[in-house]
Order: structure tokens, then sequence, then C-alpha cells
């Protein structure tokens, strides 16, 4: 067995810490299901078990940091509440958490969070206050409120012991997989997956257990993590969007960068469309909802993206708060992927029958016409023709191939809309 890393003496939790958070936390929090998936199994070359996070009680992993955070409150600042600063998961986990125990939960959000996870946060008993562009301005504002107001500020990710109760999902995994060998984890600022690594290199240590590979994720619009290992220490990333939201932080914390440093053997990147493609692949094949952080451990795997090899390997589904009307766009693209939704640009004599043979010809090859689009005076057109933006839902690349064909056969000019 390899040792853990021991560049650095000081850290910022322990097993201990982990251990202590679970016992916290065990009564309130759901001890998450983490089946194996054959079908993913076969898709990533891996043997892929999903811990299904997103099941918890706010849709998060983020609640078990939290709530370990509250319960370790003194009685003179539980009566003075909490502030917290989130983009949604970890506002939810302290509104919920906090309410439950009659403390006032104070929650900034920047001004583009999803409605759902306004209203969720909302409904779980919290205050909103929407505040700036990014998670950045709107952590100002929660500092400065916090202050204001005598309460007591509740980091998303960099804390200790918000770090040891992400922590705790690292001992289920030892217990609901004996034969784990790898985890994947989406990193943001780096708390779940300091905590799952801690966790579990120094469970395995303790034990002379084989070594378990812990593997991080982050987007590619903000690979903070990727650039504060680069450099040795947290830099700050210029803001980007993505619809990995939840990771979506632009600079590493200074208490999860050296717990990262020590335990994390690998780290890797996804980008937009790689996200987008994971969630459609959890919702079509394991009905599993999941967010655009939810699914950033399994887009590394599905795109081949880490140096894992047939391993046992659990992937963290950690969070399925998604906006529905982002979904839907996520659906539709994923369509167009993987080429079973297509838009075709047809041009066509402007005379009866002419639009009639067409479908006739898209039906025998058993395509559905879902939109139609007229047009007569644009793309250069001649007079007497016209052109036709058909969208067609299809059973995949190989029946477009053979609808084209035909197409090209039957004397039609056409070009692909992309």
């Amino acid at each position: 067995m390899m040792p853990v890393k021991d560049s650095i003496s000081q850290l910022s939790i322990s097993l201990a810490d982990v251990a202590a958070a679970r016992e916290r936390v065990r009564e309130a929090i759901y001890y998450s299901p983490c089946p194996h998936s054959q079908m993913l199994s076969a898709l990533t070359g891996q043997q892929v078990y999903l811990k299904l996070e997103n099941l918890q009680m706010t849709g998060s992993f983020k609640e078990r940091g939290a709530l370990n955070r509250i319960a370790l409150l003194t009685p003179e600042q539980a009566a003075r509440g909490v502030v917290a600063a989130s983009a949604g998961n970890h506002a939810q986990g302290v509104a919920y958490h906090a309410t439950k125990r009659g403390i006032r939960a104070l929650i900034v959000m920047p001004l583009a969070t999803p409605l759902v996870k306004v209203t969720a946060t909302r409904g779980f008993g919290a205050e909103v206050v929407l505040h700036g562009a990014n998670y950045d301005e709107a952590c100002e504002e929660a500092t400065r409120l916090c202050e204001a107001e005598g309460m007591t500020f509740i980091h998303p990710f960099d804390d200790a012991m918000v770090m040891a109760g992400q922590g705790t999902i690292g001992l289920e995994l030892l217990e609901q997989i004996p034969q784990l060998e790898a985890v994947v984890v989406p990193i943001g600022g780096g708390g779940l997956i300091g905590g799952i690594a801690c966790a579990i290199k120094e469970a395995c240590h303790q034990a002379s257990r084989p070594e378990i590979r812990v593997i991080g994720v982050q987007t590619s619009r903000l690979p903070s993590m990727v650039a504060a290992r680069t450099v040795g220490h947290p830099v700050t990333l210029e803001a980007s969007t993505t619809i990995a939201d939840g990771i979506a932080v632009r600079r590493a914390g200074d208490a999860t960068f050296p717990v990262v440093e020590r335990y994390v053997d690998e780290i890797v990147t996804v980008d937009e469309d790689e996200i987008a493609s994971a969630i459609l692949v959890l919702l079509e094949r394991e009905k599993t909802l999941a967010e655009g952080a939810g699914a950033a451990a399994l887009a590394a795997l599905l795109q081949k993206k880490t140096t894992l090899n047939g391993a046992h390997t659990a992937v963290m589904v950690c969070g399925g708060n998604i906006d529905v009307t982002l979904l839907s766009r996520i659906i539709e693209r994923g369509l167009v992927q993987d080429g079973r939704m297509i838009r075709l640009r047809i041009h066509l004599l402007d005379k009866p029958g002419a639009l009639a043979e067409l479908t006739m010809l898209i039906a025998r090859y058993r395509a559905n016409i879902v939109d139609t689009l007229y047009n007569r005076a644009y793309y250069g057109v001649n007079l007497g023709d016209t052109t036709i933006d058909i969208t067609l839902e299809t059973r995949g690349r190989e029946q477009v191939e053979e609808l084209l064909a035909a197409m090209t056969a039957g004397g039609y000019r056409y070009s692909q809309v992309v």
C-alpha cells in the first residue's frame, strides 16, 4: 500500500474530525444509496457505483457540512443566527438545518441564481437576499451583513468543520463498497473532495487497506483547483459562466487546498457539452436527475479523462437541483449531439405537392417532423423556389445517414443547420 503524501504536515481536518462529524449528523442525514450500474460500467470501462447525494432532503450533499457546522454553534451564536453565501445548494442545507433547530438563517445569493434554488431556500425557512453578479460579490455582502448583525458566517467549503461534514460520505463509501478502488468527485472550492479524500485515505492507512485513488473533476470554465496546484497556492480566476454552477468557484479554498494537495491523486477537467451529455445519460439510462455539478464526475469517466482502468469506482452524483428550463435545453442539445434530432434546410420548387413529396420521403424512413419553417425571401432563394427548415426526430446517426442518402438520390439540395 502506498502511504499518503507527507509533503504537508499541518492540515485543517483529520479522520477523527470526520468520525465526530458523522456522529453529529447521523440522525438527520440520509444514508444515501450507492448502487452498481451495469449500463455505466459498460460505457466507461469501470465498475461504476453511483453515490446518490441528489436524494438528500435538500437535493445535495451540502447539508452534511452545513449541519456539522451548525451543530457546533454555542447557545449564544445560535441565538444570533447564521449567514451564508451560496448559489443554491449550500444555501438550502443551511436554511433547512438551521430552521429545524429554530435558528435564524440569512442567505445571500447571486442575482443570477436559478429560481428553483431561490424558491427552495425560502421554502426551507431562510431569509434570502439577492445580491451581486457572482458568488464572490454575494459573499462580500454576506460578510458585511454578518458583521453588522453579529451573526455566524457558515462558509460553503473553506471551513474545517464543513469539510469534515462532507467527509462523512467517504466513511459511507468504505462501508457500501468493500472492494472500492477509486472515487471520482466534482471540485468547486474543494470542501467535498477534501473531506472525502481525508476520510478515505486515512481510514485505509489506519486499517492497512490497499490505497484507494481519489480523482477530482472541475469544469474547464473555472479550473481553480487545477490552477492552485500548478502554482502551489490558491489563485483567483476570471469569472466565467457554466452549467455546473454548483462548482463555479473562482478560487480554491485556503483551508481545502492543503488537504486536496495531500490526498487527491489526480484532477481532470470537463467542458460544457461533456457535462450536458452526462446529465442526459443519467436521466435517460439511470432515471437519475443531476444538476451540472452533480454530473461532472460521470462526465469525466464517460469521456475517458481519467487514468483509471477497470476499477471499482464510486462516482459522486452530488446534487440534483437543476432549473427545468436549463434541463429542457440540455435534453435538446443532447439529442442533437447524439443525432436523434436534426435540422435540415431544404430547397424546394415552389409548386403544389412539393412539400407533400418531401414529407412522404421522410415518412418512408420513419423520421418524425417536429417543426417546419418556410422561407421565400432569404438564404439566396431563387424566384420560383423556396426553402424549408425542418426539425426531425430520429433513432440516431445511422437513420439520419440513410435519410440523407435518400434525399440526395431524390435530387433534393439540402444543408444541415447547426
